[in-house]
């Protein structure tokens, strides 16, 4: 049979033994009852017996109950203290509560159901703060572990964000920008980042911070341009209840979450003047006023702005405070797009399948060269982030263990840059002008190429979806010397490509 688990116990004090029977009647159900009629007996049950709550009346002969349970506050005080009593003296009150600390006060005639729901509460409280006590001493034996683990925590993230992380080619235009933010980093100043969105300026940020003398503080990134003009005075700086409507309760601010750490402002140019005053001053102060509230508080934030705008010409043109820009722009930092330095590209892409098939569980070896060839000819707008959307879509898209260019979006086939493979009466064509018929003999030269990729090299299959007969495919491949058998060999990378020649 199952252990049964004890009853809470509980100890009634009284020198009336009726009233002591009443209440042992009334608690007996629920807790495990122990009495005593005076001040001496009741202390001896409490050396003898685990009794979780006191329920002592007030006026008995000898020992009073305010002196028994002062006397249990001191040798037991972990027992919680209950008084019952027919009086109501203020002093007596008062003493009770300065000189024996009791929990709850029950002033006769008792009710059942007050009883009752004061001794459970009272037993709970017991049992938490037992528990509490016992997490307290464990907590105190693993600090040296817990804090081991937070230091490996720390090691990781300065590891995981240093700036040799950030992908790149060993000739990349972003070394230099590499270098000077590490350079940045070690003076505890802000920065400005400036660069297109989706070039990574938030990763330079986090580089920045933990690189820094503060990596072992807070970093929180907030997007100023994705937060209501009226909200983000609330979201940095906090507001206390009431200081607007919805505002029902107080909200501490991001600047006051990172004290001694870093907060990354994105998209600083967005924000509105009004709050860029209070923003600089908060630069030049190192103080916040809460939203609704009449006093300061001193901070110390580093901070780190980064935006896509033009902040120089804005600042001249009145559209961003100029000594806001001058008070962020010690030594700005300008991330270069993706288009200025497709070398990192095949880099990036690596690094992206790596990240996209460990996060699907998908065992994919690689790219095709000519794959990687049509990925750096593309001008990638979006930058990063584009990049790895359309990795993300290949993956989605593979049937095979290599990604080869048939996966790729037709608008970034259709792009030629310096390092397409090449083709030289097609880029005379593209860097022509010319009549009608040359222009449209260029689009005809792009279409088939394309068409030609997408089908795997299967002349075919190709010469169907572009409604032209074997022959009629093949005297346009040799008119614009786009057949390169080799090269559509190692696309097609299987059997299912032409079998014979046109």
């Amino acid at each position: 049979m199952a252990d049964t688990v004890p009853l809470p116990a509980i100890l009634v004090v009284d020198d009336e033994q009726l009233s002591v029977e009443a209440i042992k009647r009334t608690l007996e159900d629920d807790f495990e009852v122990f009495t005593a009629n005076s001040g001496p007996e009741a202390l001896s049950v409490l050396e003898n017996q685990w009794i979780q709550v006191i329920l002592c009346d007030q006026r008995m002969p000898g020992m009073s109950g305010l002196e028994v349970l002062s006397e249990a506050r001191r040798r037991w005080p972990e027992v919680m203290r209950v008084i019952i009593t027919g009086y109501t003296d203020p002093n007596d009150i008062i003493n009770l509560v300065n000189e024996a600390g009791i929990y709850h006060f029950i002033s006769k005639p008792w009710h059942p159901e007050e009883l009752m729901l004061v001794l459970k509460n009272g037993t709970q409280l017991y049992k938490l703060q037992r528990e509490h006590d016992r997490l307290s001493v464990e907590l105190k034996l693993l600090g040296p572990s817990v804090q081991n683990r937070l230091d490996e925590q720390r090691r990781q993230l300065r590891d995981g964000f240093n700036f040799d992380n950030i992908i790149r080619s060993p000739t990349s235009p972003l070394n230099a920008v590499c270098d000077m933010a590490a350079r940045i980093a070690g003076f505890d100043v802000p920065a400005l980042i400036l660069g297109e969105t989706g070039t990574g300026k938030e990763l330079i940020a986090r580089a920045i911070h933990y690189c820094s003398l503060r990596s072992d503080k807070p970093f929180h990134a907030v997007n100023c341009g994705a937060i209501p003009s009226e909200l983000l005075e609330s979201e940095l700086f906090g507001h206390r209840k009431g200081a607007f409507t919805g505002a029902h309760a107080h909200r501490i601010g991001l600047l006051e979450q990172a004290h001694e750490g870093t907060i990354f402002l994105d998209e600083i140019g967005d924000i509105p003047q009004a709050f860029q005053v209070k923003l600089l001053r908060f630069l030049q102060e190192g103080e916040i006023r809460p939203v609704g509230s009449n006093s300061t508080q001193q901070v110390n934030v580093r901070v780190i702005a980064a935006t896509n705008r033009d902040l120089s010409r804005e600042a001249t043109a009145g559209k961003f405070r100029e000594d806001l820009y001058y008070r962020l722009a010690i030594s700005p930092i300008s991330v270069p797009p993706l288009r200025e330095r497709i070398c990192d590209v095949p880099a990036l892409a690596n690094a992206m399948l790596e990240r996209v098939t460990a996060r699907h569980d998908i065992k994919i070896s690689g790219f095709t060269d000519e794959a990687l060839d049509r990925l750096c000819a593309y001008p990638w707008p979006g930058n990063v982030r584009e990049l790895e959307n359309q990795i993300t879509r290949m993956v989605i898209l593979a049937e095979g263990r290599v990604l080869g260019p048939e996966l790729i979006e037709p608008h970034i086939l259709r792009a030629d840059g310096a390092t397409s493979s090449p083709e030289p009466l097609v880029d005379r064509f593209i860097s022509e002008g010319g009549l009608l018929r040359s222009r449209v003999e260029r689009m005809e030269a792009r279409i088939i190429r394309e068409t030609l990729i997408r089908n795997r090299g299967n002349k075919s299959r190709a010469a169907e979806e572009l409604g032209l007969s074997r022959v009629g495919l093949r005297a346009k491949l040799l008119r614009y010397e786009i057949e390169e058998p080799t090269k559509l060999s190692l696309i097609r990378g299987d059997a299912d490509g032409d079998d014979d020649e046109c």
